[in-house]
């Protein structure tokens, strides 16, 4: 189970740090520009910065504190934060009759990571 939950958490990490990188250093003007991206024109720029901090750190709340050991609570809060972001992003897909499949996915994986290195399945 540690396996599939250090996959889990890689698999998160990697995809979050990506999506927050990319808000982060990308200027709104351009990213709402993008075909998959239209939901960019709902939020003010620094809307798009907070989203995009929020997912960096969950991207690293994910693994730093329960690689080396130190908080290792912080990872599976890490992941209930991701899910409320996650949850954010379904809500605004569905209001713009978008495909959730994605992030509906990403949000069951952080749930999976919660409930893991919480305890509640071994």
């Amino acid at each position: 189970m540690n396996t599939l939950l250090w996959l889990a958490q890689w698999i998160l990490a990697t995809v979050f740090a990506g999506a927050g990188i990319m808000k982060l250093a990308v200027p709104k003007r351009i990213v709402e520009t993008w075909p998959t991206m239209g939901y960019m024109t709902e939020l003010t720029e620094a809307q798009l910065k907070l989203i995009g901090t929020a997912e960096l750190l969950g991207s690293a709340g994910l693994i730093l504190p329960w690689w080396f050991g130190i908080l290792p609570v912080l990872t599976p809060l890490a992941a209930l934060g991701l899910i409320v972001l996650m949850a954010g992003a379904i809500a605004t897909h569905r209001r713009r009759h978008e495909p959730m499949i994605f992030v509906s996915i990403l949000a069951l994986l952080a749930l999976f990571v919660a409930a893991g290195r919480f305890g509640f399945i071994s």
